[in-house]
């Protein structure tokens, strides 16, 4: 089942015809903790991997871009290498799991500012398709048992969520993988976002465990903005008719008041006092992206109290993930 590398979530195009992607990055300052001593070939994968998710992405030496800069371009050197010694597929997956959980949390991390850091997005998102195509290729050529595969299945859609191709490649999956549960619930999670129900969403949003909400956060602000303006057309009248900002947090997973006056406010929509928004006729507009929000209730509030490292080598375990043909 291969995958086009994509430099837009949500978007398929022949590789052949994209336009050149840097593969490296110049970066800034790199604590010398992260200089790997060996090689790339040399170091054991899994163990490299856990040092990138428990040291490297943690670290607060550094600024979350050129963190992400940085761990994106050491797993992509792991990929390469993967495929140049030849490792089973059955090995291969373990560590190709493992390494785009760690590169899907920490661009999840980069946050609304990462545009100001030296972090690419479009490099970075062209790296998180080329993940799936690796890990994807693995699971297509049979070799198994993969036992994290329904979870990464469902990662690959919640990651291009609205693509008819991502779907298409989904659905003729085998259908004991399409019946497990993290499948299951990211085909519900596509179905509302093309809907347009934004109730549905956001309330499948918040069940979704940590890497999920980490692989399908870029696609919040656009959901959010689309449903604000799906509410600018409902409640809109030339006097204007205000709505509480508690029901815009409730509705739309917001991490807050804040937020939600932010987000009025971005689109042009006035406010009444502090808890309160004003839907009046001709003042919803949009300009540039959708402002970004820190997705705190939406992403991090997910780890509860684990570590990155915990996560990114057994998710399986600590979300529950069920294996193809269980009872579930």
């Amino acid at each position: 089942i291969g995958v086009s590398n994509c430099v837009q979530p949500g978007s398929f195009q022949d590789p052949s015809q994209a336009a050149p992607v840097r593969l490296t990055q110049p970066m800034g300052r790199v604590p010398r903790a992260w200089s790997c001593r060996v090689p790339v070939s040399e170091a054991p994968k899994p163990n490299l991997v856990r040092y990138l998710a428990g040291e490297v992405a943690e670290s607060a030496e550094a600024a979350r871009a050129e963190v992400a800069s940085f761990v994106a371009d050491r797993l992509r050197a792991v990929r390469l290498d993967l495929a140049l010694q030849g490792a089973g597929d059955a090995e291969a997956a373990v560590v190709l799991e493992a390494a785009l959980a760690t590169l899907l949390a920490v661009v999840a991390r980069l946050g609304p500012d990462a545009a100001r850091g030296p972090a690419d997005p479009v490099l970075l998102q062209a790296q998180v398709q080329e993940g799936f195509g690796s890990l994807r290729r693995c699971y297509a050529r049979g070799a198994g048992p993969h036992p994290r595969q329904p979870a990464f299945q469902g990662l690959f859609l919640l990651y291009n969520l609205g693509s008819v191709e991502a779907l298409r490649e989904v659905l003729q999956l085998p259908a004991a993988l399409r019946t497990c549960p993290p499948l299951r619930k990211a085909l519900a999670v596509d179905a509302a976002f093309r809907e347009g129900n934004a109730a549905r969403l956001f309330r499948l949003l918040q069940t979704l465990p940590y890497l999920a909400s980490c692989a399908v956060q870029c696609h919040v602000g656009h959901a959010r903005r689309e449903a604000l303006a799906r509410l600018a057309r409902a409640f809109s009248t030339p006097r204007g008719q205000t709505l509480p900002l508690g029901f815009m947090v409730n509705l739309l997973a917001l991490d807050g008041l804040r937020e939600a006056r932010d987000l009025c406010q971005a689109h042009g929509l006035p406010l009444d006092g502090e808890e309160r928004v004003v839907f009046l006729r001709g003042c919803y507009v949009e300009e540039g992206l959708p402002p970004a929000g820190a997705c705190k209730v939406l992403v991090e509030s997910k780890l509860r109290g684990r570590t990155l490292e915990e996560v990114v080598m057994a998710e399986e375990e600590d979300e529950g993930a069920d294996r193809p043909g269980s009872p579930a």
